[in-house]
């Protein structure tokens, strides 16, 4: 009789726990993941894009001007927000750094009352007595691993991060690759000689995909099931493309395109 997946998981689960494995895991240190960045570019840069073949089209323009429009969109925005992410890891390894600094510098000046914090935070965790004691000489015992505790415990901080260029990198693929999702049907017009009848339909057709596809990976970043974070994503994203493209014939209208 062949294991369940469930006895399959556990069996999966307790050879990743010996004490081998687990000593291995924590010497390598956290695995630094760049999946929420390259989400963020994705989920954006469709949005955007679309947004602008939406609004576009909505006013009744040509395929050109959606491709010029377009491209200017992935190029601009989509560096916008890498340069964005990159500024916005960087600042949280300065105040990482700039936090370590004055935990050591407080513990240089007043280690008792250093002490007396990190007594209160494992007393609050349901340490008491001598077992408190223990726990506080033994953090105490080595400044790195104190103020590694304060940065954690009393501060809230990560001790690892995300490197800020890589971070930067992953967001502006994401976002020119999926970005790029609503204008291939007019480029396509472009290089073949308007071999589709329709471009927006298509291009329509396209990005909704892309959006649930989008959607559906994002759910594993914030364990969702796919397709819930796929259908979440395809209406978000309709919303928004649907709100441009209103504005589009309303400006239409008005300027009498």
């Amino acid at each position: 009789m062949e294991p369940t997946e469930s006895q399959n998981g556990l069996i999966e689960h307790r050879a990743s726990h010996t004490p081998e494995a687990v000593a291995l895991r924590l010497d390598g240190g956290p695995e630094q993941g760049y999946l929420k960045d390259f989400i963020y570019g994705a989920i954006d840069g469709a949005v955007t894009t679309f947004a602008v073949v939406s609004g576009v089209a909505g006013a009744g323009l040509s395929s050109s001007i959606v491709i010029v429009l377009g491209v200017a969109n992935l190029l601009a925005d989509g560096f916008s927000m890498a340069v964005s992410n990159y500024l916005g890891t960087k600042a949280e390894l300065e105040r990482q750094e700039k936090t370590r600094r004055e935990e050591q510098a407080h513990i240089k000046i007043y280690p008792e009352g250093e002490r007396e914090e990190v007594r209160q935070i494992f007393a609050r965790k349901g340490f008491e007595g001598e077992e408190l004691e223990r726990v506080v000489d033994v953090i105490t015992s080595d400044d790195r691993r104190w103020v590694d505790t304060m940065l954690q415990e009393e501060h809230g901080l990560a001790l690892e991060h995300p490197d800020p260029f890589r971070a930067a990198v992953a967001t502006f693929i994401a976002f020119f690759l999926v970005g790029g999702i609503p204008l291939l049907t007019f480029l396509w017009n472009m290089l073949f000689n308007h071999t589709i009848s329709n471009p927006f339909l298509v291009s329509s057709i396209l990005t909704g995909v892309a959006f649930f596809i989008v959607g559906a990976l994002k759910s594993r970043v914030v364990e969702q099931r796919w397709y819930s974070g796929g259908i979440e994503t395809f209406f978000v994203g309709g919303a928004a493309a649907l709100l441009a493209y209103l504005v589009g014939v309303l400006l239409k209208g008005t300027i009498g395109v």
